[in-house]
Formats: structure tokens, C-alpha cells, sequence
């Protein structure tokens, strides 16, 4: 009579650990990599805004303020990052964070 055992041997458990290992490996990195690029794109995206509500006060005659700032803005804005408030009234916009990367490109 022969008996029949299910279920997976040490050696099989093992491997399939080592595989999900290698691939956490190589998967979390890259993950970080994107969060970081993301944040950076948003916080680009914030600063865009606010330097399109800047020209609207500047060329509307009025003075550059916090409140003429948030006028034009839809909701409140923070870096993604840190979630640090920006300073609507320096011109350019600026990020709070101090993160490579999070400025407004230059334009010729």
C-alpha cells in the first residue's frame, strides 16, 4: 500500500521564498524612483499654477498678495514631499522643500 503525502518539501517552500525576495529586490527601488519623480512632477505642476495666478494679479494691476494669490488658485496648494505650504508671493514661485529638482524650469 503505497501513502500519498500532499503539501510542498522544504526545498520548494525555500525557493519560491527566494524568488519573491529577488523580486521585492528589484521592484521596491524602482518603485521609490517613481514615487520621487512623481512628487517632483506635482510639486512642478503647483509651482506652474501659481506662477499663472502671479501674471493674472500682475496683469489685472493689482498687488502681488497672499490673498490675491489664492484667488486665482483652486484650493490650497503644498509639495507633494513634505506637504509644506508654498509662499504664493515670491516670484518665481519657489518650493518649500529643499528637494533637487523641484524648481521651475527656465525658459530662453
Amino acid at each position: 500500500m503505497k501513502i500519498s503525502r500532499k503539501g510542498f518539501t522544504l526545498v520548494e517552500i525555500m525557493i519560491v521564498v527566494a524568488i519573491i525576495g529577488i523580486l521585492a529586490a528589484i521592484a521596491i527601488p524602482n518603485f521609490l524612483k517613481s514615487r520621487q519623480e512623481s512628487q517632483m512632477k506635482a510639486c512642478i505642476a503647483n509651482l506652474k499654477q501659481i506662477e499663472g495666478a502671479q501674471e493674472q494679479i500682475l496683469l489685472s494691476g493689482t498687488a502681488l498678495t497672499d490673498d490675491g494669490v489664492k484667488e486665482y488658485l483652486k484650493g490650497t496648494l503644498s509639495c507633494p514631499t513634505d506637504k509644506a505650504a508654498y509662499v504664493l508671493t515670491t516670484t518665481p514661485p519657489v518650493c518649500p522643500t529643499p528637494v533637487a529638482g523641484h524648481v521651475l524650469p527656465t525658459t530662453p
